[in-house]
């Protein structure tokens, strides 16, 4: 079923995007060459913590850890690790989620570890992924429906020559982390639910430089860490969209310096 937002419940949710916004935003800048992925996870987690939150990743399903750090190729669910420690040229994106005042509020954002001109390439797919998020959120608006949102990220990055992932989707957003409805970043305008005033979506693209305009990642042994098979790069953004007739962004990640960089 799906859930419409009253007006308290909008002001919740909208101050939760912006606290954790705010919390993803310190990750980026910690996450520097030589720093574990472990250290990002145990900040975030304090972070959440100080903001009389909890985070709703760890213990979902058995996920052991507040945030998940996935580096290059890997597209989501990385777990965070002591013997991971980011080099520059990395690609990491990081996915957090957090439960306060009976509400979620659930962010991606995907960073390049290292300021060297050279990793060109690593920017590029990373623009065309944080621009894929751009042109999602302006199809969700009241009357559109959810494959209106779907086709324009799918068209955008097929454009482009890289893949969109299958296995996972953007969601609805509420009192629960995933509500329906489920949203794809692959599909058909004008299919799939009717978009409402009131309801909240989570829209974020995964994207990697894969073989064929839709992948179907591995999962590795750890039970987690989804792999984009053949690729070298993968991105992930995420943000917090309330539906009007105008779509209002609650909460998003993207930033600067990635803005600027990303740009370049």
């Amino acid at each position: 079923m799906i859930r419409l937002k009253s007006k308290e419940e909008i002001a919740i949710l909208r101050e939760n995007a912006e606290l954790l916004q705010a919390i993803l935003l310190r990750l980026t800048e910690e996450a520097r060459p030589g720093v574990a992925t472990l250290e990002l996870d145990r900040k975030a987690e304090r972070w959440i913590a100080e903001i009389g939150g909890r985070p709703t990743f760890k213990g979902y399903r058995g996920y052991p850890a507040t945030i998940c750090t996935s580096l290059n190729a890997e597209v989501v669910h990385g777990i965070p690790s002591a013997q991971r420690l980011l080099k520059s040229g990395d690609v990491l994106s990081i996915d957090i989620g957090m439960m306060r005042k009976g509400f979620c509020a659930d962010l991606a954002t995907t960073v390049l570890i290292g300021d060297s001109p050279e990793y060109v390439y690593q920017r590029r797919v990373m623009q065309r992924a944080a621009e894929a998020l751009q042109i999602g959120i302006e199809q969700a608006r009241a009357g559109q429906r959810v494959g209106d949102i779907s086709s324009a990220i799918q068209r955008y990055i097929n454009s482009y020559g890289l893949s969109v992932v299958t296995n996972f989707v953007g969601h609805g957003i509420g009192r629960e982390m995933h509500e329906e409805p489920q949203v794809p970043n692959y599909g058909t305008a004008g299919q799939g639910p009717l978009l409402k005033e009131g309801m909240v979506l989570c829209i974020e693209p995964m994207v990697a430089d894969g073989p064929s305009d839709l992948l179907e990642i591995e999962v590795l042994e750890d039970g987690w860490t989804a792999l984009a098979p053949g690729a070298r790069v993968a991105a992930h953004y995420e943000a917090m969209v309330l539906v009007t007739a105008e779509p209002i962004v609650l909460g998003i990640g993207l930033f600067e310096p990635q803005a600027a960089l990303v740009a370049r």
